[in-house]
């Protein structure tokens, strides 16, 4: 690719393919707005669960510490999108644990100290890591296993969608944010010759294309019912 595209043009289209990135991520990071604004009405979680957004904030703080410039360079984009989105799933579950019942407050309570105890021992064994090499491979390995399971964890909301023939459990908008994210970051990814980073998001894209074909196919079958479904994975 070098041989045909100046490395000027290729830095260029990277950093367009990152920020594109970056704002599809923010969408993808407020669509869980309405849930939780039901959540603070009611004063209640009702039946909504709290461990996605658990998962979502331990694959936002791999993430965000693969794109650090001691762990990978030039992926500061990777960076900034993965902290933000962390900000935001702290935040789900602060609400989340103020307004659940008491055994459920103690769980997501202890799951989220075992989150930062997780990340707190992944962050600072890989500085004690000498081997800058062996060090980018070990953090990019754990970012890119967290990638594909938070890509993979859709699949059944699909597989409930093929059952009810009710895209009610898939919002579009999510579904699209998914998307165009993840295509983002391959690009980003391809453009950055980063493994890493177009592994996973090519799986996503794939994933993506999967869940808008099922939505536009099942979308007339629906029944016409609105309700605010729990978001199950963030990027």
């Amino acid at each position: 690719m070098t041989n045909l595209v100046s490395p000027e043009t290729l830095e260029i289209c990277k950093q367009a393919a990152g920020i594109a990135g970056n704002i599809f991520a923010f969408g993808l990071f407020v669509s869980p707005i309405p849930t939780f604004r039901r959540i603070i009405r009611n004063q209640s979680t009702e039946q909504f669960s709290g461990i996605p957004y658990i998962y979502a904030l331990l694959n936002c703080l791999i993430c965000a510490w693969y794109g650090c410039p001691f762990i990978s360079s030039d992926n500061l984009l990777v960076t900034t999108v993965n902290s933000v989105g962390a900000v935001f799933q702290l935040s789900y579950i602060i609400i989340y644990i103020t307004n659940t019942e008491k055994p459920k407050k103690f769980k997501m309570s202890a799951l989220l100290v075992a989150v930062f105890g997780l990340f707190a021992v992944i962050s600072i064994g890989s500085m004690l890591i000498k081997d800058l090499e062996f060090r980018h491979l070990l953090i990019g390995f754990l970012s890119c296993f967290t990638l594909i399971s938070m890509f993979a964890s859709p699949m059944s909301v699909m597989n409930i969608v093929i059952q009810t023939r009710s895209v009610e459990f898939m919002p579009f908008y999510l579904s699209l944010s998914t998307f165009l994210m993840s295509t983002s970051f391959l690009l980003y990814g391809v453009f950055n010759f980063d493994p890493f980073i177009y592994v996973p998001n090519g799986i996503g894209t794939i994933l993506g294309i999967a869940q808008l074909a099922l939505y536009f196919y099942y979308h007339d079958k629906s029944k016409e019912e609105s309700r605010e479904p729990l978001i199950e994975s963030i990027a």
